[in-house]
């Protein structure tokens, strides 16, 4: 990864590039690609599904840091499928010796490798070649040539013709021009079952003929978007000073914050051991954290959609599908982009150019008060340091921001957009009564009920190694001694103290939330420092426990499992997640029960929302959001944000003036929103 502009000279204490978690570089692909591709069983065949850094073990990280250790070995994992024989492998390759350290044979008990995006472009062809294919679209007015096909991960459902095999299953939707968005015409009651990997259709299910939607979706058609709104006014926010933050390579401090940002094929952004200056003590609180899992699970059970359940980072490895931002484009503040530097399916170096945006925002009220006693009027103005990147998965397109606030708080928020997955509606039945599992959301067309169900990993290191989790709720006391009047309510806690009893629901009655607290330091007051893991309550997957998908998924039934670190356990629901038949990532890794109390441990956090859709939402949907928020719980020893300094300027602080509008009474956001200037371009940037 690379940093355009660098705001400051290098730091004295800054990690250099050979720190062990620094990212690949272009150079270091090829020199993966030409171990991997000189060894005997490479063939002209082979693609590279998954090439990404083979992370050291936090400890061997640390003592290195710390003087105690040796440079960790550079190592790199490496996932390649022939695409001739399906051969899979996973292998690890030294960049220290120059040697393929360790390679593994799939055989697809445990699942698949990811999807190619060469799969997916084969699947049009494949299927266009099976009669039964074009019979079935001829019977709908369709042919090849005006259908767009979208290839799909499989899911498991014990098919016998499947098993062993490499299968993706394809919907088919109308496109009426090439401008056409085929989104708007689905052609429904039709599926096939393709082996990619043999380049034949399996089945086809025909479930029936169904009315394909006529009306246009093409959301950039100003025809369709209508008169433009002319009265809304330039918003400018400048820092004629720069930013208040400072790059070095890949490591950013900003105001009492310091940490890495890295960035991966199947994760996509990876913040690493963030920490904040106390006092002089520069305390950590999270090694390394990252959207592991992501999971879309659909509800419509027709004959050609039960099986719509996707995991966007396991099977698609969603990183790879960033946006590129581009410089000078319109936005408010000062923006730093980072570039990631990926390999493709050839073990090609490439680069997403500006794949990560990092800037400051003003966000309101930070802390005040007017006290009647002392005539004291004291205001400070809160801001958030903002790194964030935006993937385009299929239809949908997703932000992730992780946020940095002057009080120590640390936020997640996803935001989602683009554009919904569409079915025909069948319309009302006999009864009079709506379709159950999907709106209309416009005339004929329909919009199915699923769930977006994020998997945080967050490897916690809450002012050392030494951690545990509480489960604090709200407790009611009842009326009676004590509490004569029977307004007395206090706090529940338990105590997490092996990884089968840790997985738990959220659950906005008692306002739970999830303390993670270092088991050997106290604060001022003699009580543990902590961090609190609030959730934002929505449901876990509404899925039957007995299906499929629950299986393969079990990380999305619960908000909250927590796990003891081991750095082979990176993916909520697996390592090879398409085609799995379930029993990996969660299930296997709390299948010990290994104590968490006083560990090294990982917090594992579930959060997003149940969607369903609205007409607003058609044919682009407005963003949507989902989060969770870290904040100090005994942390510190009081506010640290007390030295903040008090607004300087006349301009800034003005009674009746139009600066500093309050965040909190303004909740658009004055920063820069990959969600409002797309990602693709100048153009999609407003110019």
């Amino acid at each position: 990864m690379t940093i355009l502009d660098p705001v400051a000279a290098p730091s004295a204490t800054a990690p250099s590039d050979a720190h062990p978690l620094s990212s690949l570089t272009a150079d270091e692909f090829l020199r993966v690609r030409d171990i991997v591709s000189a060894a005997p069983d490479f063939t002209p065949t082979t693609r590279f599904a998954y090439v990404g850094l083979d992370e050291p073990h936090k400890r061997e990280v640390l003592a290195w840091q710390d003087g105690d250790g040796p440079l960790p070995e550079r190592r790199v994992r490496a996932l390649l499928l022939d695409m001739a024989t399906g051969r899979s492998t996973d292998g690890i390759v030294s960049l220290t010796s120059g040697e393929i350290v360790s390679t593994f044979e799939l055989d697809g008990s445990h699942g698949q490798l990811p999807v190619l995006i060469e799969e997916f472009e084969a699947i049009g062809e494949i299927v266009a070649a099976d009669p039964r294919w074009v019979d079935a679209l001829a019977l709908r007015g369709c042919t090849p040539d005006n259908v767009v096909c979208v290839p799909l991960s499989a899911g498991y459902y014990g098919h016998p013709e499947e098993e062993g095999r490499r299968i993706l299953r394809v919907l088919a939707f109308r496109q009426d021009h090439p401008g056409d968005h085929p989104w708007a015409h689905p052609v429904d009651g039709l599926s096939a079952y393709v082996d990619a990997a043999n380049r034949e259709v399996t089945r086809i299910v025909d479930a029936g003929i169904m009315e394909i939607p006529a009306e246009s979706g093409n959301f950039d058609d100003p025809v369709v978007q209508g008169e433009p709104l002319t009265t809304l006014k330039p918003i400018v926010i400048t820092q004629p000073e720069g930013p208040s933050f400072t790059v070095d390579g890949e490591w950013v401090s900003w105001a009492n914050w310091r940490f890495q940002v890295g960035f991966d094929t199947r994760e996509g952004l990876v913040l690493r051991q963030l920490s904040f200056t106390d006092a002089g003590e520069e305390r950590p609180i999270i090694y390394r954290a990252s959207i592991n899992e992501m999971l879309v699970p659909y509800g419509d059970p027709s004959p050609v959609r039960f099986w719509q359940n996707y995991f966007d980072t396991g099977e698609y490895l969603f990183g790879r599908f960033t946006n590129t931002l581009a410089l000078g484009c319109d936005c408010v503040g000062e923006i730093r982009y980072f570039d990631a530097v990926l390999a493709d399916e050839l073990g090609n170096p490439f680069t997403i150019e500006n794949g990560i945006c990092m800037h400051e925002e003003d966000y309101g009220t930070l802390w005040k008060h007017s006290d009647m006693f002392t005539g004291s009027n004291e205001v400070r103005r809160s801001r958030r340091l903002v790194i964030s990147f935006f993937t385009t998965v299929g239809n949908y397109d997703y932000g992730f921001f992780w946020y940095l606030y002057l009080d120590g708080t640390i936020e997640c928020e996803a935001k989602l957009t683009g554009i919904l997955f569409t079915s025909a509606y069948p319309g009302l039945d006999a009864d009079g009564n709506d379709y159950p599992f999907a709106s209309e959301v416009a005339p004929g067309l329909g919009g199915p009920y699923h769930q977006h169900l994020f998997s945080a990993r967050l490897d916690m290191m809450v002012d050392g190694l030494s951690n545990a989790v509480d489960e604090v709720d709200v407790a009611r006391v009842p009326m009676g001694a004590g509490n004569e009047h029977g307004n007395a309510f206090t706090k529940q806690v338990t105590r997490l103290t092996s990884e089968q009893g840790a997985g738990r629901v959220a659950d906005a009655s008692v306002s739970r939330a999830w303390f993670i607290s270092n088991t050997e330091r106290r604060n001022r007051m003699g009580r543990p420092t902590s961090y609190a893991l609030y959730p934002t309550e929505s449901p876990v997957l509404l899925a039957d426990e007995a299906s499929s998908i629950a299986k393969r998924a079990e990380f999305a039934t619960k908000h909250l499992f927590v796990t003891q670190y081991d750095p082979a356990e990176r993916y909520a629901a697996g390592d090879f997640v398409h085609q799995n038949p379930g029993g990996d990532g969660i299930t296997a890794f709390t299948a010990g029960d290994r104590p968490i109390d006083g560990e090294d441990i990982v917090v594992w956090h579930t959060f997003g929302p149940t969607h369903f859709p609205r007409p607003e939402d058609w044919p682009v949907m407005p963003v949507d959001y989902a989060k969770f928020t870290l904040k100090p719980h005994g942390f510190f020893g009081r506010n640290p944000a007390l030295n903040i300094p008090a607004p300087g300027a006349a301009a800034h602080c003005a009674p009746g003036g139009h600066a500093g509008q309050d965040h909190a009474e303004h909740p658009g956001h004055a920063g820069h929103d990959h969600a409002e200037h797309g990602g693709h371009g100048l153009d999609d940037h407003g110019h």
